[in-house]
């Protein structure tokens, strides 16, 4: 997490500390080395930070994961020295960037792996809305921006409903969604034809579940964000839940010029888009995970409350107030 262990360009390895059932030895990054990561960062992870791959073989780490999601996925020039160390030292390397790193370090490899988590299948059918016909319910994780907590949300929702006894599925869209679960489609490397498809067959395979949760990628609003629509093309979501981090009115960098649009009319946005004038699936939008970072804890509830009375539709940060209303609101669909 070299440099981005401060910055939501590290969520990768965000959703990793709070999601995954591996242990963590040590996470990389110099700036903050020497102190465990509740230390360096306002985030509840006993984690030691180090200041390089050589510190981490030392702790008997097995497996390197690169824990950013940097805008645009690519793999940074800089950390082909750490990546080689790391391989020619026997560790296996968990890639969620774009690049394909078993082309560039494959010659590097012995016993171990390099898992390219972006790597789609040659091809994918034409969806056909084929999941229209499912009985079950298909709740998709929307957003008003890029970065805006629809792993964390749609995650803690499989979570919670699993935990009360209720079939649910989660369809990985994106690579730390996939890299958590072992499964699932990298959206935003399929063929745009295909990628309606991918969603469509990822949901199909989930028919047993009475619901299934649909990994969220991208927004309407984002100019360059195409995620969306295959993903409501594809799964024919009977509901959905808003995520929107709450302190932001702009888009985050390097679209802040634009504005996030009303929550309300974005709403309507979304929901008009799913349904066609008619002709597909409506979906409606029965929950709003707010990601409240930034804000007091009296701020957010405050933001919290204003929300619902502009919506009428329950609201909460799920990470700092937990789950359960939004459980709730899944559980009376």
């Amino acid at each position: 997490m070299e440099g981005a262990l401060d910055n939501d360009s590290g969520k990768m390895g965000f959703g990793l500390m709070r999601f995954s059932k591996h242990p963590i030895a040590c996470v990389i990054d110099s700036k903050y080395a020497g102190k465990t990561v509740d230390e360096a960062v306002d985030l509840p992870y006993n984690i030691p930070v180090v200041a390089s791959v050589k510190e981490a073989i030392a702790m008997q780490s097995e497996i390197m994961v690169l824990g950013i999601a940097p805008s645009g996925g690519r793999f940074p020039m800089e950390w082909d020295e750490p990546v080689s160390q790391a391989l020619t030292h026997g560790l296996s390397l968990i890639n969620g960037l774009h690049d394909d790193l078993n082309s560039r370090f494959g010659h590097l490899l012995k016993q171990n792996f390099i898992w390219d988590v972006r790597k789609p299948k040659p091809s994918y059918p034409i969806a056909t809305a084929k999941a229209a016909e499912l009985k079950n319910k298909r709740i998709l994780m929307i957003g008003t921006d890029m970065a805006a907590g629809k792993m964390t949300a749609g995650l803690e929702l499989y979570a919670e409903l699993q935990t009360n006894g209720i079939k649910t599925g989660f369809v990985p869209t994106g690579q730390i969604g996939i890299t958590l679960m072992g499964n699932g489609i990298p959206l935003d490397a399929i063929k745009v034809d295909q990628a309606a498809g991918a969603v469509e067959e990822a949901v199909l395979e989930q028919a047993n579940n009475d619901i299934i949760i649909i990994e969220g990628q991208g927004s309407l609003a984002h100019p360059g964000s195409t995620a969306t629509l295959p993903l409501i093309r594809g799964s024919q979501p009977t509901h959905f839940i808003l995520c929107h981090k709450a302190a932001h009115a702009n888009l985050r960098y390097p679209v802040s010029h634009i504005a996030i649009p009303p929550i309300d009319e974005f709403i309507k946005l979304n929901e008009a888009l799913a349904s066609v004038c008619g002709s597909l699936q409506p979906a409606k939008t029965i929950g709003i995970a707010l990601n409240t970072v930034g804000l007091t804890k009296e701020e957010a509830q405050n933001k919290i409350a204003e929300i619902e009375q502009q919506t009428g539709i329950p609201t909460t940060d799920m990470i700092r107030f937990g789950p359960k209303k939004l459980v709730k609101a899944v559980q009376e669909i």
